[in-house]
């Protein structure tokens, strides 16, 4: 194991995420009294600040290097989380830096069955290089796969985690701008598997100028609220700029699917000058 801290002087955390979503963090220091990981939310806009989640770090294996253990419950809230080392209890909080994280079990995470709520978590680095835990929280999750681009058209193979799909169950894409505003496209289905194509000239003059319009999976069963098509199953936690579609010109427009800051599925539609 590399040691405990950067060039900086910052502590540095490894991790390791199993399948059932346990995260373990180990940090190669010798440190006496009690110290802990401190896991603490980003403020959200609009939202109640969340407590901060402490995890014991604990000496383990025959290094001594401390050990803190995520658990997969309770989940946590969905947002980005900083990961910091507080040496003692009431000590200032290190933010920590990354060191390897091994993230091969979250690779094929959309292949497994996921109940309700539908918790995920992707241990990241920040872009000024800090150690953070991107995680989200949903009652039910469409989780988007193949997405493919021909003729004018996207069609979206997606799988439905958390909730039954009902037989008229349908994709819709809403207009961000005007949410009552929607295009409604039937899906094709096997099992909780689903797919379905969306013309994209049906996007293109709904409202002057640019526009977005996010995809949703609607179950029009009673109370049950649409469900955003996403892709979160995996090891990557920022995927706007990991995933990127080429547009389609339709008239006038320039048409191009693509994942929002928070990895939901969207298509923007631009005028072409």
């Amino acid at each position: 194991m590399s040691t405990a801290q950067d060039d900086t002087g910052a502590p540095r955390a490894h991790c390791t995420v199993d399948a059932d979503g346990r995260t373990t963090f180990r940090i190669a220091l010798r440190a006496a009294g009690r110290p802990r990981l401190a896991l603490v939310p980003r403020p959200k806009k609009n939202a109640p600040q969340q407590p901060t989640r402490l995890l014991d770090l604990e000496p383990h294996g025959a290094d001594g290097d401390l050990r803190a253990v995520l658990e997969p419950l309770p989940a946590l809230a969905e947002g980005r989380w900083d990961a910091y080392l507080m040496r003692e209890p009431d000590a200032v909080r290190e933010r920590l830096r990354p060191g390897l994280r091994d993230l091969r079990a979250l690779v094929d995470g959309s292949l497994r069955e996921r109940p309700s709520p539908v918790a995920v978590r992707v241990s990241y680095a920040t872009k000024d290089g800090f150690l953070a835990v991107r995680a989200w929280l949903r009652p039910a999750h469409a989780e988007a796969g193949r997405l493919d681009l021909a003729d004018g058209a996207m069609t979206v193979h997606a799988r439905l985690h958390g909730a039954e799909l009902s037989d008229d169950a349908t994709a819709l894409l809403r207009l961000r701008s005007d949410k009552g505003t929607t295009r409604s496209f039937p899906l094709r289905t096997d099992g909780s598997a689903f797919s379905f194509t969306a013309p994209f000239g049906e996007l293109v003059g709904g409202a002057p100028g640019d526009q977005v319009w996010d995809a949703f999976l609607l179950r029009p069963a009673a109370g049950a609220p649409p469900v955003r098509i996403s892709r979160l199953l995996d090891d990557v936690a920022d995927r706007k700029k990991v995933c990127v579609y080429p547009a389609l010109t339709v008239g006038e427009a320039a048409v191009r699917p693509y994942y929002t800051v928070d990895n939901d599925l969207a298509v923007e539609v631009t005028a072409v000058q």
